[in-house]
C-alpha cells in the first residue's frame, strides 16, 4: 500500500464497497485494498471467470454479493447490513462501441446504477466516503484542451453522455444532500489484466505475441491520454483519504492522467518498439462517434491530493507486456 502513496492504516479493518470489482480496475484496487487490511464487500452481477478477481483466487477474500447496482432494495441491505464506511463505484458498461449498438443497457448501469446506489448512500447512517468513476469523456469535444475540471460537460455520444450524467447526479447530490462523493475522470487505463481485446494496449499487445498484426479500429490519428492501472488504483485510494479529511472536497471532480497525450498508431508503435516487433497494424477506419482529441490537466490532482503519477508512460507498458507474456503462455 505505501508503494501505492496511500495510508495502510486508514484502511485497516475498514468495511468497503467496490461495485465493478470483477472489471479491469476492480481486479487491481481489490487487492490493493486487502494489502491494507480492508474489510471489502463487492456486488457482482455477472460472474467472470476470466476475470482477475476470480482467477487469483482473491475472490476468496472478499464478500461476494450477487446482484445488480439497480437495485436499490439491495444497495440498501448491503449497505445497512454490512456497516459500509466506504463505497468506490466503479461499475459500468465501459465499451464504448457497445454503447453505440446498446445504449439502453448502458444508460441503465451508468446513470439508473449511479443514481439508486447514491440514494441508498444518503439514506446509510454508515457512509463516510463515496469515490464515482467518471471519465473523460464526460466532457465531450472540446477545441480548448488540456481538459480542466472547471469545464463545462458536453457529452454528446451515448458513453459520454452516460458518464457526463453519472458525473452531474453525484454533484446534485453532493450540493442538494451535502452526500459525501466525489468523482474521478481519468485518461484510457492499461495494464495486465484488461481482457477487453478490442482495446488497444491489450489487443495490440495480444497480437504481437501471437504473431499475428494489431488491429487499430479507428484511423489511428485519435489522441488520447493513458494512465497505468496501478496509478488509477493509487488515484482512487487517495482521493478516498483526502475525502475522509477534508469533506469539504464533496462534490469535486479531479482529473488524473500521466499528462502525456498520444495518437493511436503512435501508441501502437511505441508498443511494437518495446516488445521488438516488426509487425505493421491493420488500420480499419471504422471507429464512430468518437472524439478526436481528449486529454487532461491533473494540476488539481497534484494541488489539493499530492497525487503523481508513480510510472511513465514506457515503464507502464513493459509491465503490462510482461504480465500479458507471463498469462498469456501457451499450456504445457
Amino acid at each position: 500500500m505505501e508503494a501505492l502513496g496511500v495510508s495502510a492504516d486508514f484502511w485497516l479493518d475498514r468495511r468497503v464497497l467496490v461495485t465493478g470489482a470483477t472489471g479491469f480496475l476492480g481486479g487491481w484496487l481489490v487487492p490493493a485494498l486487502l494489502a491494507g487490511g480492508a474489510d471489502v464487500v463487492t456486488i457482482v452481477r455477472d460472474w467472470v471467470p476470466e476475470s482477475q478477481l476470480i482467477a487469483s483466487g482473491r475472490v476468496a477474500g472478499v464478500t461476494v454479493v450477487r446482484g445488480d447496482v439497480c437495485d436499490q432494495a439491495l444497495l440498501e441491505r448491503v449497505l445497512g447490513e454490512y456497516e459500509i464506511a466506504t463505497v468506490l463505484h466503479l461499475a459500468a458498461q465501459a465499451i464504448v462501441a457497445i454503447a453505440n449498438r446498446n445504449a439502453v443497457s448502458t444508460f441503465e448501469t451508468n446513470i439508473t446504477g449511479t443514481w439508486r446506489l447514491l440514494e441508498a448512500c444518503r439514506r446509510s447512517p454508515t457512509v463516510r466516503q463515496i469515490v464515482l468513476a467518471s471519465s473523460d469523456k464526460a466532457y465531450g469535444e472540446s477545441d480548448n484542451l488540456p481538459y480542466v475540471e472547471t469545464m463545462p460537460l458536453d457529452a454528446e455520444h451515448p458513453y459520454d453522455v452516460s458518464k457526463a450524467c453519472a458525473d452531474l447526479i453525484a454533484r446534485a447530490y453532493a450540493r442538494t444532500w451535502e452526500l459525501p462523493v466525489v468523482t474521478t475522470r481519468c485518461g484510457n487505463f492499461f495494464g495486465g489484466g484488461d481482457l477487453n481485446w478490442n482495446r488497444v494496449v491489450p489487443g495490440t499487445i495480444r497480437s504481437v505475441l501471437r504473431g499475428e498484426p494489431p488491429v487499430i479500429r479507428s484511423d489511428g490519428t485519435l489522441v488520447r491520454d493513458y494512465v497505468y492501472v496501478e496509478d488509477a488504483v493509487s488515484a482512487y485510494l487517495l482521493l478516498a483519504e483526502q475525502l475522509a479529511a477534508d469533506p469539504t472536497l464533496a462534490g469535486e471532480a479531479f482529473n488524473f492522467s500521466t499528462e502525456t497525450p498520444l495518437a493511436v498508431r503512435a501508441l501502437v508503435d511505441r508498443i511494437l518498439d518495446l516488445m521488438g516487433s516488426k509487425l505493421v497494424p491493420v488500420v480499419l477506419s471504422e471507429a464512430p462517434n468518437e472524439i478526436q482529441s481528449q486529454y487532461l490537466d491533473a494540476g488539481k490532482a497534484r494541488k489539493l491530493l499530492g497525487w503523481r503519477p508513480l510510472y511513465g508512460l514506457d515503464e507502464g507498458l513493459r509491465r503490462t507486456s510482461s504480465w500479458y507474456r507471463e498469462h498469456l503462455k501457451p499450456s504445457p
